[in-house]
């Protein structure tokens, strides 16, 4: 239930609604908001009776939120949030961030050539895997902890925050001391547990859909995040499981316009995963850019056709430095912050 309140309400009656929902046994969350106030309703398995608000002073009008989903609503955080990974702003308004790297660190000289590559050709993120679910049990597994700190020294080397997957609640804490965002991946985004834990730390997060995941499922696993208090949530598409089979996934793109509407959250899309061709990538990353992501997330290995990991998706660094060229030539178009100067790199 969101509690609306009348533009001159007084404080004393704003803080009269709040101790109202308290007597309830349940959780008042104020949203400030232009000339208003707003106070959400959170913690009710059901119904929340209209009868204890209705003789209160100030109160405009009082709505019921049906949605599983109340925090990442735009019900009650009309303003987009704008998450910082290590300085670097992610959000539906601001200039769009392209994540690269490796699928999996393979070795310290693998991921530092991956990243030097990406630094020079415009990405704004490093992003590779040390911990890697694969499908069958052998397939490489990642590098575990050695690949974490192999990431998180290229990372510094060539000046580039750092994005990477946590698996377990164990792996969080090594993981959130040397990473700047934490992933969860597609097969962890209904792991509740770890999703509550994760939140905790206060370390942004980026939260990948399900392959089989409604949205209704995707944003509400993003509320056990924020119900956590971490609002710093980068929400990312990387291809649905349908009935076609002649790609990977299929890559949903309608959802960026519709969730710009739903959620205060950016989305970025993740062509690589959704399309599993590395000739498809830039076509639907610029497609991405086009519907209005914030960001997209692409691999990039500098031996693709050695990788330990996914190489018939990852562009190698040449490839990379085309798609970014393409990138900055079509972003003049579709920047929802006016014209942008002549720059080496997208977002920069």
């Amino acid at each position: 239930m969101l509690v609306v309140m009348e533009r001159n309400a007084t404080q004393g009656q704003i803080d009269a609604v709040i101790e109202a929902v308290q007597a309830l046994g349940l959780t008042p969350q104020p949203i400030p908001g232009g000339s208003r106030v707003a106070i959400g309703v959170l913690g009710n398995q059901g119904y929340v009776d209209e009868e204890p608000f209705r003789d209160l002073p100030g109160i405009q009008e009082i709505i019921h939120v049906t949605k599983p989903y109340k925090l990442v609503s735009r019900d009650f955080h009309p303003d987009d949030t704008v998450v910082s990974v290590g300085g670097v702003r992610v959000g539906w308004n601001q200039e769009p961030v392209v994540i690269a790297g490796p699928c999996a660190v393979e070795s310290l000289d693998q991921v530092l050539a991956a990243a030097r590559a990406v630094k020079a050709a415009g990405a704004r993120i490093l992003r590779g895997g040390a911990f890697k679910p694969r499908t069958g049990p052998h397939a490489f597994q990642g590098l575990g902890y050695q690949g974490l700190e192999y990431l998180a020294e290229a990372g510094r080397t060539v000046g580039l925050p750092v994005v990477t997957e946590v698996m377990r609640i164990d792996q969080l804490e090594p993981v959130a001391a040397l990473a700047d965002c934490l992933q969860i991946g597609a097969r962890n985004m209904q792991n509740f547990d770890l999703l509550k834990e994760v939140g905790r730390p206060g370390k942004p997060v980026l939260l990948k859909r399900g392959m089989s995941a409604t949205l209704e499922e995707f944003l509400a696993a993003a509320e056990y995040i924020l119900l956590e208090g971490n609002d710093q949530v980068i929400l990312c598409e990387r291809g649905i499981r349908t009935f076609e089979r002649a790609l990977r996934n299929t890559l949903d793109l309608g959802v960026v316009p519709f969730l710009r509407q739903v959620t205060h959250l950016p989305l970025i899309v993740d062509p690589s995963h959704a399309l599993g061709r590395r000739d498809l990538v830039g076509p639907m990353a610029k497609a991405a850019l086009v519907v209005g992501a914030a960001g997209i997330m692409v691999e990039v290995h500098p031996d693709p056709l050695h990788a330990l990991c996914d190489g018939p998706q990852s562009l190698d660094p040449g490839g990379f430095d085309s798609l970014m060229r393409e990138l900055r030539a079509i972003l003049p178009a579709i920047s929802p912050v006016g014209s942008i100067q002549e720059r080496h790199q997208v977002g920069s």
